[in-house]
């Protein structure tokens, strides 16, 4: 095999060998190659593969069954209609993203793909030296740093998981396939940027990512999102069943309702509540951004579970609905034994029982999302800051360090 070095010799010793005159042109068209193998005519000489080699490949190719090598597909069919689509248990060919059918999804897959964002932008000086003062922070606010990366890391790489090894096989329509690529992707910039935050302020990496198996209140979190999870990620879960598509919509509200749509909730309010008192505003920074895509994530999830509804009518019983309206309240209590556990005291204008009231307004919000009744009438937003900070557009950031709605150069609008 040719090495880079020898490629650069071999160019090398070309350079070097004098012009040649070009030879006269032929009077009859000359075969490919030589009957010893080599390529006469081209910029370089080489060998050809083996005669009975080549021969073989391209039998292969006369023999190919092209309806075969499509699968199930039906050569020759009737193209796609919109009304062919759905969002689960669709015929239609999965290749083919248009016509579009859910102009929504498109839109958020080019919203996502305009506010691209990548963790080392953000400038993380003035952190480490706060996170290696002294004085800097105290122990409680240390301990919500702690805890936010030790969390996030791994919920973001569990709801990756999820989307890789589950929905994208089972959601059915090419242009919500299209976003969850994106919100894939997504993910594993999240989990890049807590790994560049813990290794900015030099944490020790084994104590951060493993605290999903050593923390409580971390643990309790990541096993409940497993458990949404482990069924459909088996490779002989499929649906067209009530069964089974309803275990399908349960994934989909387990994982967009409460695990993006709760489970994160205490932990950005905390680290942005440190940014706006000017502490940490590297770390506070990636969080807002991040913060921005969870609520895409958390929209197109929520058009997802609604227009599988919409089709599937049959799936939204009495019971089904009393089962998901428990899971919400689950997912709820458990984002507040974990804000107890992060804030056992009063810390950055806030506590646990501010938390509570906080986590009851966003269950009541996750609920209506879906169609399903508030369970804790009249609770509010203690923190109406964290509203503005996700409807940020082109304003400068709380923290004056960038303009938050960060888009790729193609994308911007220069009205």
């Amino acid at each position: 095999m040719l090495n880079w070095d020898e490629f650069h010799e071999d160019e090398t010793s070309v350079a070097e060998q004098p012009a040649k005159a070009a030879p006269a042109p032929a009077a009859k068209p000359q075969p490919a190659a030589a009957p010893g193998g080599e390529v006469k005519e081209s910029s370089g000489s080489y060998k050809v593969a083996e005669s009975d080699r080549l021969a073989r490949a391209r039998r292969s190719l006369e023999e190919l069954d092209v309806a075969a090598g499509l699968e199930e597909l039906e050569m020759g069919a009737a193209r796609i209609e919109v009304d062919d689509k759905q969002m689960i248990n669709a015929r239609a060919d999965l290749n083919q993203l248009v016509p579009f059918k859910y102009e929504w999804a498109w839109q958020k897959y080019l919203d996502g793909s305009a506010n691209h964002w990548m963790p080392q932008e953000v400038n993380m000086n003035a952190d480490i030296a706060l996170w290696k003062s002294q004085e800097g922070l105290s122990a409680d606010e240390r301990r919500i740093v702690m805890r936010s990366l030790g969390y996030f890391s791994t919920a973001d790489s569990l709801v990756a998981n999820n989307l890789v090894l589950a929905l994208y096989r089972l959601i059915t329509n090419p242009e919500c396939r299209q976003y969850l690529l994106r919100q894939a992707f997504e993910e594993a910039i999240h989990t890049h940027a807590y790994q560049y935050c813990v290794e900015s302020l030099g944490m020790d990496e084994g104590e951060v990512f493993n605290m999903y198996r050593e923390v409580p209140s971390v643990a309790a979190k990541s096993a409940w999102s497993l458990k949404h999870t482990q069924s459909l990620a088996r490779p002989d879960f499929n649906t067209g069943t009530p069964e089974t598509d309803q275990e399908l919509l349960r994934n989909l509200i387990a994982f967009y309702s409460v695990t993006e749509g709760i489970f994160f909730y205490c932990g950005f309010s905390q680290i942005l509540s440190m940014g706006r008192r000017n502490k940490m505003t590297g770390v506070a920074e990636q969080f807002q951004y991040i913060l921005r895509d969870e609520s895409m994530h958390l929209n197109f999830g929520v058009d997802m579970i609604n227009q599988i509804k919409i089709e599937n009518p049959h799936l939204w019983t009495p019971a089904f609905q009393d089962e998901v309206t428990q899971m919400i309240l689950e997912g709820t209590e458990l984002e507040i034994a974990y804000a107890r556990d992060s804030m056992p005291r009063g810390v950055l204008g806030m506590n646990a029982a501010i938390m509570e009231e906080y986590l009851h307004f966003i269950c009541n919000r996750r609920l209506a999302q879906i169609g399903l009744k508030e369970q804790f009438p009249g609770a509010q937003n203690p923190f109406p800051w964290m509203s503005e900070i996700i409807d940020l557009r082109k304003e400068k950031n709380f923290f004056e360090t960038r303009v938050t709605e960060y888009q790729v150069g193609g994308a911007l609008s220069w009205d």
